[in-house]
């Protein structure tokens, strides 16, 4: 019998973020991102994402996003309440961000 309480290894946000910084450094991002997500979690993050982008555009309501991203008006609003707690400079990073693939995509 072991005297160490059991625990898991990994425990902290910060390795999580760590890991997914290495996978990156190793251009393994997409494989570690398969396997820790679902392919559901994956459309739903897809889904996060375009929230984002339509509410830091402010072109359309958030009636009309959830609309256009087929998402319920309450998951509309969890993204905007997450926006709310980040400062301006976070969020025009994030807009950034975006845009530059929206960009991208365009090409």
């Amino acid at each position: 019998m072991s005297s160490t309480p059991e625990t898991p290894e990994f425990t902290d946000w910060q390795q999580v973020i760590d890991i997914l910084h290495q996978a990156a450094t190793e251009q393994k991002d997409d494989t570690l991102l398969k396997l820790l997500l679902t392919p559901d979690e994956r459309t739903v993050l897809l889904s996060r994402i375009n929230i984002f982008y339509e509410l830091l555009n402010g072109d359309r309501s958030q009636r009309k996003i959830s609309e256009l991203l087929g998402v319920g008006v309450a998951t509309i609003t969890r993204g905007s309440n997450e926006l709310k707690h980040h400062d301006d400079e976070t969020k025009a990073w994030l807009s950034d961000l975006l845009q530059q693939q929206s960009a991208k995509k365009a090409l």
